[in-house]
């Protein structure tokens, strides 16, 4: 099986890595900012890749069978991200419930990711929330 993290270009070209279900990014020069961390773009760069890794493994049934798109977002940084970071995901029950069935009756749905960017001592450094539209299309 194809990892994830292969499938979208400027994730892998940025540094972005996968363990198992879980995407990390290193610190280095390329996704450094002004101040010696890393930047706020590339902790959204992988939040944003590690919710649609989430609604990958969620809803495998639906593999190559949608576009997902990204419709919103809302981030907040909370420290500065100087070590590794991972990437956390979770959609409540409910939610994904809704999505299921909104789904099936129409074609196409809405789901919100929430996420949570850690750094390797458990410190958050940014929490977000990502608005995913989803629609079938024909193969």
């Amino acid at each position: 099986m194809k990892r994830f993290i292969n499938k979208v270009p400027f994730s892998k070209y940025i540094g972005i890595q996968q363990e198992n279900d879980t995407l990390k990014l290193e610190p280095n020069l390329s996704v450094e900012n002004h101040i010696g961390t890393i930047h706020a773009s590339a902790q959204f760069t992988l939040a944003e890749t590690q919710s649609g890794l989430l609604l990958e493994r969620l809803f495998p049934e639906y593999k190559n069978q949608v576009v997902p798109l990204l419709r919103s977002s809302t981030v907040k940084y909370k420290n500065p991200a100087t070590k590794t970071v991972k990437a956390y995901a979770s959609v409540d029950e409910e939610a994904r419930e809704k999505f299921k069935e909104q789904f099936l009756k129409r074609g196409r749905a809405t789901i919100t990711v929430t996420i949570e960017v850690r750094d390797s001592d458990d410190v958050i450094t940014m929490v977000g929330e990502f608005g995913w539209f989803v629609q079938r299309v024909e193969l």
